[in-house]
Order: structure tokens, then sequence, then C-alpha cells
């Protein structure tokens, strides 16, 4: 039985017909479904379905093989699991492919067993087979197949001779998200937000890394978000210098930050929010100088965002914004013009500002066209979150500034005539954060 999706089931016949739109004629693409992975011993991780097949499919089994025919004709054929009562009821129900046509949307759907007959059929008269850079374990399966047309070349068969790689076009239109995946990830960040919101006002010293976290899962899944989108940091004190830490595993302690980055994943799109709060609800002066300044660097990055906006320009200005204000808490000392040019800063900043947000949390699409930056467009998706981080063993600086890390970090969507955050719903006010965090959570 298929899972129920926000996503309309006539968006992803759409973007099969885009994709074969974009392929050559006599061409064919296969896209593979996720497997289930061991975890350890009988126990397999919980199941996530491919992106790329997902995104043209909303089908959330494993197992499966999506192909498209491009052409006068162009055709889109799935294979899947056969129905086996057996099977059912130990693991659960499955779609078959007697029902994918009417369910998915497809014009043909076979049983998994019949691959090796039908696919030689279906890749007979193509010139061109594509698929994704990532996807090798197709490699012996296409050579398999190639091989079954070749011993019948005598009997006029024709067989594929170029293997293209897939990614270019299909990332490009996973690149920009329409108005329904848009309005799922804006459901995302509000969800994300919240939970955001919930650990702020559980936090206080002795709480562990860990119960924040678990406070972060629990209304993920309370919320329809069964899975985070990825591992949450939660990082105290000089865990938040780490950048992806991922222990979680220390108790908090009275005068130190906390890092979150921790997002929610609803229907396969994902959230990505960090926020930087003060374990005993207060700053301290030193904490509030640098939180102001990430502040200052995301605030000033995110008015910048809309159209036509290069992807590199928004990250050059954050760069500019905390060399300055490093400047003028003397924790970097010169001018800043040539403490940019000399990359001194990255020993505070050392990532971008963002990256592509959708499907996946580091999601795909290109950030240079031609080996030039690429301007912003309409629907696309991107996080922007800046920080300081300095090192505890830092002895180039005064005592009382190691140790602290900050990044503050939003999803936004680029519009017609600007953007729009889609996780404004967690506060980074300094006020505002102490305010919320002095009430307790009603859980």
């Amino acid at each position: 039985m298929t899972r129920m999706t926000s996503i309309p089931r006539d968006e992803f016949a759409e973007r099969r017909q885009r994709l074969l739109s974009s392929l050559p004629a006599g061409s064919i693409a296969l896209i593979p479904a996720a497997t289930m992975q061991p975890r350890n011993s009988d126990v397999e991780f919980p199941f996530r379905q491919d992106s790329d097949f997902y995104y043209l499919t909303g089908f959330d089994e494993p197992d499966a093989l999506l192909v498209l025919l491009a052409g006068k004709n162009p055709q889109t054929v799935l294979f899947c699991r056969e129905r086996d009562k057996t099977m059912e009821i130990w693991h659960g129900y499955r779609l078959g492919p007697e029902r994918a046509v009417a369910e998915l949307g497809v014009d043909l759907a076979f049983a998994n067993e019949e691959q090796d007959k039908q696919m030689p059929k279906l890749m007979q008269g193509c010139d061109q087979i594509f698929y994704g850079s990532d996807k090798t374990q197709l490699d012996a399966q296409v050579r398999s197949w190639r091989d079954s047309l070749r011993m019948a070349k005598r009997q006029g068969k024709q067989v594929p001779t170029g293997i293209q790689q897939l990614d270019g076009l299909l990332h490009e239109m996973r690149l920009f998200k329409s108005d329904a995946e848009i309005a799922v990830m804006r459901e995302a960040g509000r969800i994300s937000a919240a939970a955001h919101c919930k650990a702020m006002q559980n936090c206080q010293p002795g709480v562990t890394e860990y119960q924040l976290e678990a406070r972060l899962n629990f209304h993920f899944a309370m919320n329809g978000c069964r899975q985070p989108a990825y591992p949450a940091i939660v990082g105290g004190g000089e865990n938040a210098c780490v950048l992806h830490y991922v222990e979680n595993s220390e108790a908090l302690k009275d005068g130190d930050l906390v890092l979150i980055d921790a997002g929610a994943e609803l229907d396969y799109y994902a959230s990505d929010i960090t926020r930087t709060f003060p374990v005993s609800g207060r700053f301290s002066p030193e904490q509030k100088a640098l939180y102001e300044l990430v502040l200052k660097a995301q605030l000033s990055c995110i008015d910048m965002i809309k159209p036509g906006v290069l992807w590199q320009d928004p990250h050059d200005r954050s760069v500019e914004i905390l060399v300055e204000g490093l400047v003028e808490l003397g924790i970097l000392k010169g001018e800043t013009e040539e403490l940019i040019k000399s990359e001194a800063y990255r020993d505070f900043y050392m990532h971008r500002l963002g990256h592509w947000l959708g499907m996946d949390v580091h999601d795909v699409g290109d950030y240079k066209l031609a080996g030039e930056w690429r301007p912003l467009q309409p629907g696309m998706v991107l996080t922007v979150e800046p920080g300081l981080y300095i090192a505890p063993d830092n002895t180039d600086v005064d005592a009382r500034w190691r140790g602290i890390g900050i990044r503050i970090e939003d999803d936004v969507v680029v519009t017609e005539d600007g953007c729009e955050v889609l996780s404004a719903g967690v506060p980074k006010q300094v006020a505002d954060i102490e305010t919320l965090m002095a009430v307790q959570a009603n859980n």
C-alpha cells in the first residue's frame, strides 16, 4: 500500500514527462529505487527512498526500477516487487505491478523477476542509456542486458552504444521547487521551528545534549515527521566549535552556549535550522557580542536574496561583515581588506554561507554554470548560515572568547521579487530568545 503524499500524483507524472522531453530521442533512462540497508544482525535501518526515484514516482517501496523511453512515443515503465501474501504478513503490504499502473500513472509495470526478460526488449533500438553517476549497482545489470542484445545482433537487434549521466538533467529539475514542494517545505520549517522553541524552553544546566535531541525528535514525530532530515547537532560549550558534532553525549553547563542544528523531514523534504542560545537563559557580554555579529551578517545576507543575485555574493558579504566585526572586537588585527585577501578569518569562519535545500539536506544542483557563479532564480531554496567558532585552544585570542561557537541558520526560498524565510517561527534576536527561555515549556 503506497503512503499518502502531499505532492499531487499528477505532479510526479508531469516531472517524468518533463525529464522525457529533455532526453534525446532514442534514449533510455534508468532510475533505481533504494534498497533496505542492514544495521546489525537481523535488524535493518528504517527505509528511506532514493530521492531521485521518489521525485519521479512518489513510490516509497524498495527494490524498484523506473525506466523512461524517450522518442516520438515516450513511455514509462516500472519494475517492482510482486505481491506475496507471506512476505506481506511479515513485512507489510506491497503495491505490486498490477496496481502500479493505476496508482502511479506509469504506462507499464512488471514484477522485478521480469527485468532480465523485459529490459533487453525495452533497450532494443535505443542509442544511449542514461543513469545516475552514483548508481553503480546498475553497471553489472546494464552489461548483462546489453550482452543479451549483442547475442541477437545478427537478427537486426540494435545495441545501445553510449552510457550517459542523468544527473545534470534530473538535478537541474530538482533545483527549482514547485508551489506544492514549497508548501511542504514551509510546513517542515514550521514544525522544525516549533521544535527548536521547545528545546530552548527545556534547556537548563544539567540537561544532556541527547535529552535536547530527544525533545526535537519527539516534536518532529508528534507532528507527522517520523524521521529527522539528518542527525541533529546539539553541542554545548566547546562542542559547538566542532562543525559536525553528533555525539550529543555531554551535560550542558551553566554559563555555556548550546548550538542546535536540526530539522525535520516531511514527505521527503528537509528543513535545516540552527540556533545558538545560552544554557542558563542569559547571554554573557562576550557571547552577546559575537552572537549579534553573526546575526548581523545573517540578516544582511537574507536581505540580499532575490532573483539575479549571484550565489557567491551573499557569502562574500558575510565574510566582510564578520571580519569587520572581529576587528572591532580585537579578535582579528589588521585592515579588513587585507584580512579577507589573506583569508585570516578562516580560523573562525571556515565554511560557506549555505547550500541548496530540498529532498536532500545538501540538495542537488550546480552552484556554477559554465564556470561562473549562477544567479538566484525563483523556486530555488537555500540555507543562510554564517557562523563564528573560537577554538578553545586558540592562544592567539584572549581567553574570554575561547570555546564559543555560534551559528544561525534559516531556510530561504527565492521568490519573484525577493525571498521568504521558511523557518521564521523560531526566534533569533537576543531579547526574544531570553524572553522565550524564561517561560518553561508546557510538555
